[in-house]
C-alpha cells in the first residue's frame, strides 16, 4: 500500500510541473466533443483529472464517464463556474442561448472557451455580459489520441496570458491553427469533415486489398499507417503533396499505374466537390 501511495505521488508531482495543472477547466455538457478533449489531455497528461470538472443535465451518464476518467462532476452548474477558471460551453448549438441566458451574471469576469458549432465571437458578444472574455474553438475527434485539430478563431477577448494557456493546452492534443473568423467554416470542413472522407477512403482502400486476398484486419492496419504516416511526413518535411506522390511514382512503375487511374475516376474532383459540399456558407 506504501509503495502504491508513493507512487501515485510521484505521478502527481511529475504532472504538476506539467503547468497546465493550476487551471480547473469547467465543460457545460459532456458530449462526444467533450468527451473527446478530456480523454485527449487526460492521455497526453496535459492536465490532471481532478482538475476538469463537468456539469451535465445526464447525472448518471456524466457520473459513469467521471468514474471512468477520474474528472470531477458536478450536480450544481452554478458551483461548477464558481470553481473554474476557464468555462467550455459544450452543449448543443441550439440551445447555447437558453443555456447562457440564466448564467449570464455567473459569467462575468470569467474567459469562457466555446465549441458549438457557428457560435463565433460576434455572436456570443449579443449574449453575453461585456466582462466575459471568450474564444471560439473548433476542434475534432482525434485530439481524442493527441492527434487532433484545434481551430481558434482570430478575434476573441481573452488575455494574453490566457490565450497562452488556451493555446499550450489544445496543442498537447493536436495542432492549433488560428484562422479569421469568415475562414472558420472551411477551416472546420478540412478539420473536422475530412475524417469521414478518409475513413471512407481507408475503408475502400482496404477493400481492394481484401479483394486481392488480404485480410480485413491487416488491410485496415496498412492503410491507416500509410495514411497517417503520409499526413506527418507531409507536416514535418512541410514537401508539397505532388512531391511526395512523385517521390513515389516510379517511371513505368506500379504506383503511377494507380495514380493514373485515380485521375481517370475523378478522384480529385470527387475530394474537392466533397469539401464545397460540406463548406456552409
Amino acid at each position: 500500500m506504501k509503495l502504491k501511495q508513493k507512487a501515485i505521488k510521484k505521478r502527481n508531482r511529475k504532472q504538476s510541473t506539467k503547468g497546465n495543472e493550476i487551471m480547473k477547466i469547467g465543460f457545460i455538457g459532456m458530449g462526444n466533443m467533450a468527451q473527446a478533449i478530456v480523454k485527449g489531455l487526460i492521455l497526453k497528461e496535459a492536465a490532471q483529472s481532478s482538475n476538469i470538472l463537468a456539469y451535465a443535465p445526464s447525472q448518471e451518464k456524466l457520473k459513469k464517464f467521471a468514474e471512468n476518467t477520474g474528472i470531477i462532476p458536478y450536480s450544481s452548474l452554478e458551483n461548477m463556474i464558481s470553481d473554474s477558471d476557464f468555462v467550455v460551453v459544450a452543449v448543443k448549438p441550439d440551445i447555447v442561448s437558453e443555456v447562457i441566458a440564466p448564467i449570464k451574471d455567473l459569467l462575468q469576469n470569467k474567459a469562457l472557451l466555446s465549441i458549438a458549432a457557428g457560435w463565433d465571437f460576434s455572436r456570443y458578444g449579443e449574449i453575453l455580459d461585456p466582462s466575459t472574455r471568450h474564444l471560439f474553438i473548433m476542434p475534432s475527434t482525434p485530439v481524442q489520441i493527441g492527434e487532433g485539430i484545434s481551430i481558434f478563431e482570430q478575434k476573441h477577448s481573452l488575455t494574453a496570458d490566457e490565450f497562452e494557456q488556451v493555446e499550450k493546452l489544445f496543442s498537447a492534443i493536436g495542432i492549433v491553427q488560428i484562422l479569421p473568423g469568415d475562414l472558420m467554416g472551411v477551416g472546420g470542413t478540412i478539420s473536422a469533415c475530412t475524417p469521414a472522407f478518409f475513413s471512407m477512403i481507408l475503408e475502400a482502400v482496404a477493400d481492394g486489398a481484401v479483394m486481392h486476398g488480404l485480410p480485413r484486419d491487416a488491410a485496415y492496419r496498412l492503410a491507416s499507417q500509410a495514411l497517417a504516416g503520409t499526413g506527418k511526413m507531409q507536416l514535418e518535411t512541410g514537401l508539397h503533396p505532388g512531391a511526395l506522390k512523385d517521390a513515389v511514382c516510379s517511371p513505368g512503375g506500379l504506383t503511377i499505374r494507380g495514380v493514373a487511374s485515380l485521375e481517370n475516376d475523378g478522384v480529385r474532383a470527387a475530394m474537392i466537390n466533397a469539401v464545397s459540399a460540406s463548406v456552409k456558407k
